[in-house]
Protein backbone atom coordinates (compact mmCIF):
# COMPACT_ATOMS: atom_id res chain seq x y z
CA UNK A 1 0.00 0.00 0.00
CA UNK A 2 0.83 3.18 0.01
CA UNK A 3 0.86 4.72 3.60
CA UNK A 4 0.80 8.43 4.33
CA UNK A 5 3.04 9.23 7.57
CA UNK A 6 1.99 12.14 9.52
CA UNK A 7 3.94 13.26 12.56
CA UNK A 8 6.56 16.19 13.44
CA UNK A 9 8.88 15.38 10.96
CA UNK A 10 10.15 18.95 10.35
CA UNK A 11 11.01 19.62 14.06
CA UNK A 12 14.76 20.66 14.73
CA UNK A 13 14.70 17.42 17.33
CA UNK A 14 16.76 14.16 17.44
CA UNK A 15 13.87 12.12 18.54
CA UNK A 16 11.41 13.64 15.78
CA UNK A 17 13.24 13.16 13.13
CA UNK A 18 14.38 9.54 13.99
CA UNK A 19 10.86 8.58 15.08
CA UNK A 20 9.60 9.34 11.25
CA UNK A 21 12.83 7.85 9.80
CA UNK A 22 11.97 4.91 11.76
CA UNK A 23 8.25 4.74 11.12
CA UNK A 24 9.03 5.06 7.50
CA UNK A 25 11.71 2.14 7.34
CA UNK A 26 9.50 0.00 9.39
CA UNK A 27 6.72 0.63 6.98
CA UNK A 28 9.28 -0.13 3.73
CA UNK A 29 10.64 -3.28 5.16
CA UNK A 30 6.83 -4.51 5.68
CA UNK A 31 6.94 -3.94 1.70
CA UNK A 32 4.96 -0.56 1.74
CA UNK A 33 5.26 2.42 -0.11
CA UNK A 34 5.82 5.04 3.09
CA UNK A 35 5.10 8.66 2.14
CA UNK A 36 6.04 11.74 4.63
CA UNK A 37 2.87 14.05 4.59
CA UNK A 38 4.69 17.76 4.32
CA UNK A 39 2.63 20.11 5.82
CA UNK A 40 3.73 24.03 5.86
CA UNK A 41 3.32 26.36 8.05
CA UNK A 42 5.60 29.51 8.01
CA UNK A 43 4.41 30.66 11.61
CA UNK A 44 5.53 26.82 12.92
CA UNK A 45 8.76 27.23 10.93
CA UNK A 46 9.55 30.30 12.71
CA UNK A 47 8.93 29.23 15.54
CA UNK A 48 11.23 26.08 15.21
CA UNK A 49 13.68 28.38 14.09
CA UNK A 50 13.58 31.22 17.29
CA UNK A 51 13.68 27.78 19.31
CA UNK A 52 16.54 26.24 17.60
CA UNK A 53 18.74 29.32 18.06
CA UNK A 54 17.80 29.41 21.52
CA UNK A 55 17.15 25.98 22.51
CA UNK A 56 18.08 26.21 25.93
CA UNK A 57 15.92 29.06 27.19
CA UNK A 58 15.43 31.17 30.04
CA UNK A 59 19.16 30.88 29.46
CA UNK A 60 20.87 33.14 26.86
CA UNK A 61 22.88 31.33 23.91
CA UNK A 62 26.71 31.93 24.66
CA UNK A 63 28.43 34.05 22.09
CA UNK A 64 29.45 31.65 19.36
CA UNK A 65 26.79 29.36 19.41
CA UNK A 66 24.89 30.94 17.16
CA UNK A 67 26.85 29.63 14.16
CA UNK A 68 26.87 26.33 15.40
CA UNK A 69 22.91 26.35 16.11
CA UNK A 70 22.78 27.65 12.36
CA UNK A 71 24.70 24.44 11.22
CA UNK A 72 22.70 22.11 12.89
CA UNK A 73 19.72 23.33 11.54
CA UNK A 74 21.36 23.30 8.39
CA UNK A 75 21.76 19.49 8.98
CA UNK A 76 18.18 18.57 10.06
CA UNK A 77 17.29 20.45 6.31
CA UNK A 78 19.26 18.26 4.68
CA UNK A 79 18.48 15.08 6.57
CA UNK A 80 14.51 15.93 6.47
CA UNK A 81 14.82 16.87 2.58
CA UNK A 82 16.20 12.74 1.86
CA UNK A 83 12.85 11.49 3.27
CA UNK A 84 10.07 10.50 1.12
CA UNK A 85 7.69 13.65 1.05
CA UNK A 86 4.83 14.84 -0.70
CA UNK A 87 4.37 17.75 -2.22
CA UNK A 88 3.84 20.61 0.67
CA UNK A 89 0.37 21.13 2.14
CA UNK A 90 -0.60 23.99 4.13
CA UNK A 91 -0.75 23.12 7.57
CA UNK A 92 -4.42 23.95 8.61
CA UNK A 93 -5.92 23.24 4.50
CA UNK A 94 -7.24 20.36 3.21
CA UNK A 95 -4.79 17.63 2.71
CA UNK A 96 -5.38 14.80 0.04
CA UNK A 97 -2.25 12.35 -0.50
CA UNK A 98 -3.36 9.53 -2.42
CA UNK A 99 -2.97 7.07 0.23
CA UNK A 100 -4.66 3.75 0.80
CA UNK A 101 -3.99 4.98 4.29
CA UNK A 102 -2.59 7.56 7.03
CA UNK A 103 -0.66 6.57 10.34
CA UNK A 104 -0.50 9.64 12.35
CA UNK A 105 2.15 9.37 14.87
CA UNK A 106 4.51 9.12 16.58
CA UNK A 107 5.57 12.30 18.98
CA UNK A 108 3.26 14.56 20.92
CA UNK A 109 0.84 14.82 17.79
CA UNK A 110 -2.25 15.24 19.93
CA UNK A 111 -0.47 17.34 22.55
CA UNK A 112 -3.06 20.22 22.87
CA UNK A 113 -0.92 21.89 24.84
CA UNK A 114 1.89 21.79 22.26
CA UNK A 115 3.11 25.71 22.09
CA UNK A 116 2.80 25.62 18.16
CA UNK A 117 1.26 22.79 16.99
CA UNK A 118 -1.37 22.30 20.14
CA UNK A 119 -5.12 22.57 18.77
CA UNK A 120 -3.32 21.92 15.22
CA UNK A 121 -6.77 19.73 13.69
CA UNK A 122 -5.09 17.48 11.13
CA UNK A 123 -2.74 15.58 13.41
CA UNK A 124 -6.23 14.43 14.50
CA UNK A 125 -7.35 13.74 10.78
CA UNK A 126 -9.56 16.92 10.33
CA UNK A 127 -9.19 18.19 6.65
CA UNK A 128 -7.21 14.53 5.74
CA UNK A 129 -8.85 12.78 3.06
CA UNK A 130 -7.98 8.95 2.96
CA UNK A 131 -9.64 5.73 3.37
CA UNK A 132 -8.43 4.47 6.22
CA UNK A 133 -6.74 6.33 9.84
CA UNK A 134 -4.58 4.85 12.46
CA UNK A 135 -2.86 5.88 14.92
CA UNK A 136 0.52 4.58 15.91
CA UNK A 137 2.64 5.26 19.31
CA UNK A 138 0.93 8.79 19.50
CA UNK A 139 1.29 10.56 22.94
CA UNK A 140 -0.28 13.73 24.40
CA UNK A 141 3.05 14.81 25.64
CA UNK A 142 2.47 17.03 28.97
CA UNK A 143 -1.11 17.40 28.66
CA UNK A 144 -2.09 15.16 31.69
CA UNK A 145 -4.85 12.61 31.73
CA UNK A 146 -6.48 14.79 34.15
CA UNK A 147 -7.03 17.20 31.37
CA UNK A 148 -10.27 15.38 30.04
CA UNK A 149 -10.75 15.68 26.00
CA UNK A 150 -13.96 17.95 24.83
CA UNK A 151 -16.57 16.84 22.64
CA UNK A 152 -14.80 17.78 19.66
CA UNK A 153 -11.75 16.46 20.23
CA UNK A 154 -13.16 13.37 21.21
CA UNK A 155 -15.39 13.19 18.10
CA UNK A 156 -11.95 13.59 16.18
CA UNK A 157 -10.65 10.57 17.64
CA UNK A 158 -13.39 8.68 17.32
CA UNK A 159 -12.92 9.06 13.81
CA UNK A 160 -9.75 7.09 13.46
CA UNK A 161 -10.07 2.88 12.11
CA UNK A 162 -7.31 1.70 14.87
CA UNK A 163 -5.40 3.64 17.85
CA UNK A 164 -2.45 2.98 19.20
CA UNK A 165 -0.13 4.78 22.16
CA UNK A 166 2.97 4.93 23.36
CA UNK A 167 2.76 5.92 27.18
CA UNK A 168 0.21 5.35 29.80
CA UNK A 169 -1.00 8.73 30.16
CA UNK A 170 -1.84 8.87 26.85
CA UNK A 171 -4.18 5.89 26.92
CA UNK A 172 -5.82 7.55 29.76
CA UNK A 173 -6.43 10.46 28.09
CA UNK A 174 -8.12 8.02 24.90
CA UNK A 175 -9.80 5.71 27.26
CA UNK A 176 -11.78 8.74 28.52
CA UNK A 177 -12.79 9.89 25.58
CA UNK A 178 -13.85 6.93 23.79
CA UNK A 179 -14.34 4.64 26.67
CA UNK A 180 -12.30 1.84 25.39
CA UNK A 181 -7.99 1.68 26.13
CA UNK A 182 -5.83 1.75 23.46
CA UNK A 183 -2.89 -0.21 22.06
CA UNK A 184 0.01 0.34 24.20
CA UNK A 185 2.96 0.27 21.65
CA UNK A 186 7.29 1.38 21.22
CA UNK A 187 8.10 4.29 19.91
CA UNK A 188 9.32 3.92 16.26
CA UNK A 189 12.90 4.32 17.23
CA UNK A 190 12.96 1.21 19.50
CA UNK A 191 10.04 -0.72 17.59
CA UNK A 192 12.49 -0.45 14.30
CA UNK A 193 15.57 0.73 15.14
CA UNK A 194 17.78 2.92 13.01
CA UNK A 195 20.27 0.20 10.89
CA UNK A 196 23.84 0.70 10.58
CA UNK A 197 23.82 1.77 6.99
CA UNK A 198 21.45 4.69 8.36
CA UNK A 199 23.81 6.25 11.02
CA UNK A 200 27.18 4.95 9.04
CA UNK A 201 29.81 7.73 8.87
CA UNK A 202 32.98 6.31 9.14
CA UNK A 203 35.70 9.00 9.55
CA UNK A 204 32.95 12.04 11.11
CA UNK A 205 36.09 14.47 12.59
CA UNK A 206 33.62 15.35 14.72
CA UNK A 207 32.93 12.18 16.61
CA UNK A 208 34.75 11.73 19.99
CA UNK A 209 37.69 9.74 19.61
CA UNK A 210 38.41 9.24 23.28
CA UNK A 211 35.68 7.26 25.47
CA UNK A 212 33.04 9.19 26.41
CA UNK A 213 29.48 9.84 28.16
CA UNK A 214 26.56 11.38 26.22
CA UNK A 215 25.09 14.54 27.35
CA UNK A 216 21.93 14.40 25.97
CA UNK A 217 19.65 17.46 27.44
CA UNK A 218 19.91 20.85 29.21
CA UNK A 219 18.70 22.52 32.70
CA UNK A 220 19.91 19.69 34.83
CA UNK A 221 20.46 20.12 38.41
CA UNK A 222 23.86 21.17 40.16
CA UNK A 223 23.40 18.03 42.10
CA UNK A 224 23.30 15.53 39.24
CA UNK A 225 25.98 17.59 37.12
CA UNK A 226 28.51 17.23 39.90
CA UNK A 227 27.85 13.67 40.68
CA UNK A 228 27.99 13.03 37.05
CA UNK A 229 31.14 14.93 36.72
CA UNK A 230 33.09 13.05 39.38
CA UNK A 231 32.03 10.12 38.28
CA UNK A 232 32.75 10.55 34.52
CA UNK A 233 36.19 11.56 36.12
CA UNK A 234 36.80 8.05 37.82
CA UNK A 235 36.29 6.07 34.98
CA UNK A 236 38.28 8.28 32.82
CA UNK A 237 35.65 9.27 30.69
CA UNK A 238 35.26 12.48 28.45
CA UNK A 239 31.52 14.64 29.30
CA UNK A 240 30.12 15.66 25.98
CA UNK A 241 27.15 17.36 25.73
CA UNK A 242 25.34 17.18 22.08
CA UNK A 243 23.11 19.26 20.58
CA UNK A 244 22.93 21.55 23.57
CA UNK A 245 25.12 23.88 25.94
CA UNK A 246 25.65 22.31 29.30
CA UNK A 247 29.02 24.60 30.67
CA UNK A 248 29.87 21.74 32.70
CA UNK A 249 30.91 19.39 30.17
CA UNK A 250 33.92 18.82 29.27
CA UNK A 251 33.22 19.23 25.70
CA UNK A 252 30.04 21.38 23.42
CA UNK A 253 29.06 19.23 20.38
CA UNK A 254 26.22 21.93 19.35
CA UNK A 255 26.24 21.77 15.43
CA UNK A 256 25.60 18.27 15.33
CA UNK A 257 23.46 16.46 12.64
CA UNK A 258 20.16 13.75 13.29
CA UNK A 259 22.65 11.36 11.91
CA UNK A 260 25.93 12.17 13.84
CA UNK A 261 23.41 11.87 16.60
CA UNK A 262 22.78 8.66 15.89
CA UNK A 263 26.26 7.50 15.62
CA UNK A 264 27.34 9.53 18.77
CA UNK A 265 24.63 7.84 21.31
CA UNK A 266 25.63 4.61 19.93
CA UNK A 267 29.74 4.89 20.36
CA UNK A 268 29.07 6.28 23.94
CA UNK A 269 30.00 4.36 27.37
CA UNK A 270 26.58 5.73 29.29
CA UNK A 271 24.23 8.35 28.76
CA UNK A 272 22.75 10.88 31.10
CA UNK A 273 19.42 12.76 29.91
CA UNK A 274 16.35 14.19 30.41
CA UNK A 275 14.89 13.94 26.97
CA UNK A 276 12.41 10.82 25.84
CA UNK A 277 14.97 9.89 23.52
CA UNK A 278 17.78 10.19 25.52
CA UNK A 279 16.31 7.74 27.06
CA UNK A 280 14.92 6.11 23.76
CA UNK A 281 18.76 5.84 22.16
CA UNK A 282 20.54 4.30 25.32
CA UNK A 283 17.98 2.07 25.69
CA UNK A 284 18.37 0.88 22.27
CA UNK A 285 21.96 0.64 22.34
CA UNK A 286 21.68 -1.06 25.73
CA UNK A 287 24.23 1.85 26.68
CA UNK A 288 23.87 2.12 31.12
CA UNK A 289 21.76 5.56 31.85
CA UNK A 290 20.54 7.71 34.17
CA UNK A 291 17.38 10.43 33.25
CA UNK A 292 16.24 13.33 35.28
CA UNK A 293 12.98 14.26 34.35
CA UNK A 294 12.00 17.77 33.86
CA UNK A 295 7.90 18.94 34.25
CA UNK A 296 7.31 18.86 30.82
CA UNK A 297 8.90 15.30 29.40
CA UNK A 298 7.48 13.56 32.90
CA UNK A 299 4.93 11.50 31.16
CA UNK A 300 6.28 10.64 28.58
CA UNK A 301 9.57 9.32 30.64
CA UNK A 302 7.28 7.69 32.88
CA UNK A 303 5.12 6.38 30.61
CA UNK A 304 8.26 5.10 28.54
CA UNK A 305 9.84 3.79 32.08
CA UNK A 306 7.10 1.84 33.05
CA UNK A 307 6.95 0.03 29.93
CA UNK A 308 10.24 -1.26 29.82
CA UNK A 309 10.69 -1.46 33.85
CA UNK A 310 13.51 0.88 33.84
CA UNK A 311 12.08 3.19 36.70
CA UNK A 312 15.10 2.72 38.88
CA UNK A 313 17.08 4.60 36.14
CA UNK A 314 14.68 8.12 37.13
CA UNK A 315 16.52 10.22 39.64
CA UNK A 316 14.82 13.39 40.98
CA UNK A 317 16.71 16.95 40.71
CA UNK A 318 19.17 17.04 43.30
CA UNK A 319 18.81 14.15 44.79
CA UNK A 320 21.11 12.39 46.88
CA UNK A 321 22.61 9.11 46.22
CA UNK A 322 26.05 8.92 44.76
CA UNK A 323 26.37 5.12 45.27
CA UNK A 324 22.72 4.34 43.29
CA UNK A 325 24.31 6.74 40.24
CA UNK A 326 27.55 4.03 40.26
CA UNK A 327 25.17 1.21 40.06
CA UNK A 328 23.33 2.60 37.33
CA UNK A 329 25.60 4.18 35.46
CA UNK A 330 28.81 1.48 36.36
CA UNK A 331 26.71 -1.92 35.16
CA UNK A 332 25.04 -3.00 32.14
CA UNK A 333 21.42 -2.77 31.96
CA UNK A 334 19.54 -5.25 33.42
CA UNK A 335 18.03 -8.27 31.22
CA UNK A 336 14.94 -8.16 32.77
CA UNK A 337 14.77 -4.37 30.66
CA UNK A 338 15.48 -5.96 27.40
CA UNK A 339 13.01 -9.10 27.66
CA UNK A 340 10.92 -6.44 28.35
CA UNK A 341 11.46 -4.17 25.11
CA UNK A 342 11.72 -7.87 23.01
CA UNK A 343 7.85 -8.28 24.35
CA UNK A 344 6.81 -4.63 23.48
CA UNK A 345 8.09 -5.44 19.90
CA UNK A 346 6.07 -8.37 19.51
CA UNK A 347 2.68 -6.36 20.37
CA UNK A 348 3.59 -3.55 18.99
CA UNK A 349 4.17 -5.51 15.43
CA UNK A 350 0.64 -7.55 16.04
CA UNK A 351 -0.70 -4.06 16.71
CA UNK A 352 0.77 -2.51 13.32
CA UNK A 353 0.06 -5.72 11.45
CA UNK A 354 -3.38 -5.75 12.50
CA UNK A 355 -4.04 -2.17 11.61
CA UNK A 356 -2.68 -2.30 8.05
CA UNK A 357 -4.51 -5.39 7.41
CA UNK A 358 -7.79 -4.64 8.87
Amino acid sequence: MRIGVLTFHRCINYGSYWQTRCLVEGLRARGHEPLVIDHASRRVDIAEWKCAFRPTLPDPPAEGDHLRYRTKIHHFGEAIRALPLSPPYPLDGHVEPGCDLVVVGSDEVWNLAHPWYGGCGLFYGQGLRAPRLVAYAASFGNQDAQWALGPEQAGWLAGFDRISVRDGNSARIVEGALGQAPELVLDPCLQFPPTAGAIDGAGDPAQPEARYLALYGHGFSRGLSLRVREWARRRGLQVVSIGYRNDWADRQWLDAGPHAFARFMAGAEAVVTNFFHGCVFALLNARPFVCEPTAYRSNKLHGLMETVGGQRHLLEPDAAGGQHLEALLGRPLEDAIGERIDAARLRSSRFLDHALAA
